[in-house]
């Protein structure tokens, strides 16, 4: 099946919604929930990317760059210290 995403041109940008399990609190436990989620999501549909586009929105709106990009190459690496799906 083609995902058909919208386009980094049709993307509207905001912030993830408020958690109540993160008030008033620094938003990188938030941003690292968020993170995970999202692979976690991915895994359990099989890659869909639709299934799972608003946890990506969230974490990408709430974590730095850097993080995720070190987190990237971390997963691919297979040095990933968080949670990885499929794992128990």
């Amino acid at each position: 099946l083609a995902c058909s995403l919208p386009s980094a041109m049709e993307v509207k940008l905001e912030t993830a919604p408020v958690d109540k399990r993160f008030a008033n609190t620094n938003q990188a436990k938030h941003c690292y929930a968020y993170y995970n989620a999202y692979h976690q999501c991915m895994y359990e549909n099989n890659d869909d990317a639709e299934a799972c586009f608003k946890l990506k929105r969230n974490y990408m709106s709430l974590c730095p760059t850097k993080w995720v990009e070190s987190w990237d190459e971390q997963r691919e690496a297979g040095t990933y210290a968080g949670p990885v799906p499929g794992e128990k």
